[in-house]
């Protein structure tokens, strides 16, 4: 009887540690499925702008990037306007005055870093778009723009290397994702709760993990 007592004890004991566990991997696990659907979703916005620029190049007699370094007019506003019947930018911006995203080490962006942008258009599926001209610090050599893109919206975690990459535009009209010149160490290093965050979007196009 004491046999059969002890045995129910032991049995409840052990339900209630497994149960346990199984309550804290919870959110691990919907973070980790999360995550994962953030990476896919990026890697198809990639492959997509990635066409866009190819058709763009195909079919203009001239270099429209390019030609975009002469002008006098609003470079980010250029770029946009060429984009929108790509990418379906919408019009109406107006409530994007408040978004604002971090690095993934949960620090701030400040006006004068290189990945800080100022102006933010929505498209029709609810990402956002931020476009910055970077002929004034790079020159000829250098990327001609910036893309920044908000795969999930103005919804949470709006951190680097979680739902926001980046993409370098060139004035031939190749592009780049942001630290695809950077060694494997400096992407995993950078592709970190300590790390900025900015490099996983080369990081994750090649295959590369959050948990790595």
């Amino acid at each position: 009887m004491n046999f059969r007592k002890f045995w129910k004890i032991e049995y409840t004991l052990t339900a209630f540690a497994i149960f346990a566990i199984f309550i804290l991997l919870i959110p691990t696990t919907i973070q980790s499925t999360r995550q994962a659907a953030l990476i896919s979703k990026w890697n198809e916005k990639y492959n997509r702008i990635n066409y866009m620029f190819s058709v763009i190049s195909a079919h203009s007699n001239e270099n429209l990037v390019g030609s975009l370094e002469n002008t006098t007019a609003d470079k980010d506003e250029l770029m946009m306007l060429l984009l929108q019947p790509y990418l379906r930018i919408s019009a109406n911006n107006n409530h994007l005055k408040r978004y604002h995203n971090r690095y993934m080490n949960n620090s701030r962006l400040q006006k004068d870093d290189l990945y800080y942008f100022s102006d933010f258009y929505y498209t029709n599926d609810k990402t956002i778009i931020g476009i910055k001209d970077l002929t004034n610090i790079y020159g000829e050599k250098g990327p001609s723009f910036m893309i920044m893109l908000d795969v999930n919206g103005k919804l949470p975690p709006n951190r680097w290397g979680k739902d926001v990459f980046g993409i370098n535009v060139f004035n031939n009209g190749n592009i780049e994702p942001f630290g695809k010149r950077h060694s494997l160490e400096q992407l995993k290093s950078d592709c970190s709760e300590k790390g900025t965050g900015v490099n996983c979007s080369y990081f994750y196009i090649i295959g590369g993990g959050f948990d790595e």
